[in-house]
């Protein structure tokens, strides 16, 4: 009988371990640096592209993506993003995306986002329907689902909730403006992070996850908007 007992209890065991084994078969999120992107070579794999605007502003946005030396009084040796466009909108969403893999599969990650850029305008500046510093913000999040342009009836969206303008959104967060920190319009290499707020996306089924940066504007003009670093670490 003693053995019989003894057997039982084993076994038990051996099943108990086998569930909590099944239970964790989805590896822990690492955390960590993902991402650390400067530049200096190439742009590792980020692409451009932009929205929120109307049919009758296609072809007068003058929308560009391309990869460029940093402007005056900056090193201009040093190689950056740049994103240009002819805010017609009132409203243009500038962004870039890029597809991260490699991450644990359906899980929860808290992701630290910090970004250098390049802009010239003051926070005090003025400009058609608002400053080109203050009224134009800067927007980070991801997403499981890629980042596109869509068209609703005369309208360009982001298929992501993103907000509008000063207003963040579910997949994306407001995480500063293009003020330079200085009193005077000059180029300046600027710092924005979500320190203290982490975002919090879930990868897909494959262990990937889009990252996206963008600016929303409120200022209705021309605009350069160059991008120095991007960095996303796991916390």
């Amino acid at each position: 009988m003693k053995r019989i007992i003894i057997h039982v209890l084993a076994l038990t065991a051996l099943i108990s371990s086998s569930c909590r084994n099944d239970s964790n078969n989805t590896p822990s999120p690492s955390t960590g640096i993902l991402l650390n992107d400067s530049f200096t070579a190439n742009m590792n794999g980020w692409e451009g592209e932009y929205t929120d605007y109307g049919t009758p502003q296609e072809g007068i946005i003058m929308f560009k993506f391309e990869y460029v030396g940093l402007p005056k009084p900056l090193n201009e040796t040093q190689k950056a993003i740049r994103l240009y466009g002819e805010n017609r909108s009132d409203d243009l969403f500038m962004f870039v995306r890029k597809k991260l893999t490699n991450l644990s599969p359906n899980s929860t990650y808290n992701l630290l986002f910090e970004i250098e850029l390049a802009s010239p305008y003051p926070a005090k500046s003025i400009g058609v329907g608002g400053s080109p510093a203050s009224s134009v913000y800067l927007k980070a999040g991801a997403s499981a689902t890629k980042p596109i342009k869509i068209k609703d009836g005369d309208f360009y969206n982001l298929n992501l909730d993103k907000g509008n303008q000063a207003q963040s959104g579910k997949d994306l967060v407001v995480i500063g403006n293009m003020a330079n920190g200085k009193e005077v319009e000059e180029y300046t290499l600027i710092q924005r992070s979500n320190v203290g707020k982490l975002f919090t996306v879930k990868t897909d089924a494959k262990g990937e996850v889009w990252l996206i940066i963008g600016t929303d504007s409120g200022f209705e003009g021309n605009q350069f908007i160059y991008y120095t670093r991007i960095k996303v670490t796991a916390l």
